[in-house]
């Protein structure tokens, strides 16, 4: 069990943030066993054979990420900005450039808790410098044949879920967010408790504050990283993952139907989480300027309202749309 205190100055600098990197490492502990996460079995389905094409089977990615226990902290230094580059060949680069920064002494020290070392850890323990840029290369290669093409998906969801945590952050402040995370998580009298097979600490975060990460991978426990001269990263499991891959068609009220016309009212349904004019159009199959059409006349009508995250807007319903779908039926 891990217990971190909280002091005042810790919750004032609570935030939340993307990360692509975290992406890759948490989509790799998906695919070292892929059974465990059914979820995405689809896109590990399409993704196996793509990076077996491609020579990453068996690299030095596959020891430093294993299906269960430690993964290496060094893999996921703080994402140096809140919201990376919408652009795929972009998004990684600004975390690959502060990996790249990381010491021998950092590397050595998180290697030395894998178990069992293979030979390719071994290598490079033995020389950290020689191999980083190795590494660098295999995270950038895994990340264009595996996530970039999803990407622009995967920040939809993510960029939803951050919403949502921010509009929770302004109606109860940062315990109303740290007390529902998730499931293991437990939040009581100013200290956060998480259950950790590879941890049994108890702390304070001394002012460092806590940097909230969702990711579409992770599970089935969220992941931490607690480095005494940096900012703690709490990697937390997404919202609205579920609809990521394949999406069920929303049941449509026929009076809501009625009344707002059918294309109107299936866009209210999805609506049931955030989601951006590109995200409805490609799971109503509706033309992204029909879509914005539509929700213009809600919005207009205030039956839901909409709110900018970096580049992207979000909309959702209001309450106002709530009374009318739950009133429906």
């Amino acid at each position: 069990m891990l217990e971190l205190a909280f002091s005042a100055r810790d919750l004032a600098h609570t935030r939340l943030a993307l990360s692509p990197l975290w992406e890759v490492v948490t989509s790799l502990r998906v695919l070292a066993s892929p059974t465990a996460r059914p979820l995405h079995r689809r896109w590990a389905d399409r993704t196996l054979p793509r990076l077996a094409a491609a020579g990453l089977t068996g690299a030095l990615l596959a020891d430093l990420v294993p299906a269960q226990g430690y993964i290496p902290d060094f893999l996921n230094p703080p994402p140096p900005s809140l919201t990376p580059s919408p652009r795929a060949d972009l998004a990684l680069e600004g975390e690959l450039a502060v990996l790249a920064a990381a010491t021998p002494e950092q590397i050595r020290a998180d290697l030395g808790r894998l178990a069992p070392w293979t030979p390719a850890v071994r290598a490079f323990d033995e020389d950290p410098a020689a191999v980083l840029p190795q590494l660098i290369d295999e995270l950038r290669r895994y990340w264009e044949v595996a996530l970039a093409p999803s990407w622009p998906r995967l920040r939809t969801v993510l960029e939803a879920d951050v919403l949502h945590q921010s509009r929770r952050f302004a109606a109860g402040g940062a315990a109303a967010v740290l007390g529902e995370l998730d499931a293991r998580v437990e939040w009581c009298s100013e200290v956060l408790r998480l259950p950790q097979n590879t941890c049994d600490h108890k702390g304070t975060l001394s002012g460092r504050g806590l940097l909230l990460v969702p990711s579409a991978f992770v599970g089935p426990s969220v992941l931490l990283i607690n480095r005494p001269t940096e900012v703690v990263q709490l990697c937390y499991p997404s919202r609205g993952v579920g609809m990521l891959w394949e999406q069920p068609s929303a049941e449509v009220p026929d009076a809501v139907a009625a009344v707002l016309g059918r294309s109107r009212a299936l866009l209210l349904t999805e609506l049931a989480a955030p989601a951006s004019t590109t995200e409805l159009s490609h799971r109503t199959g509706m033309s992204a300027a029909g879509v914005s059409q539509h929700l213009t006349a809600l919005r207009a009508a205030g039956i839901v309202s909409s709110q900018r995250s970096g580049r992207s807007v979000f909309y959702q319903r209001t309450q106002l749309a709530d009374s009318l779908l739950g009133a429906s039926g």
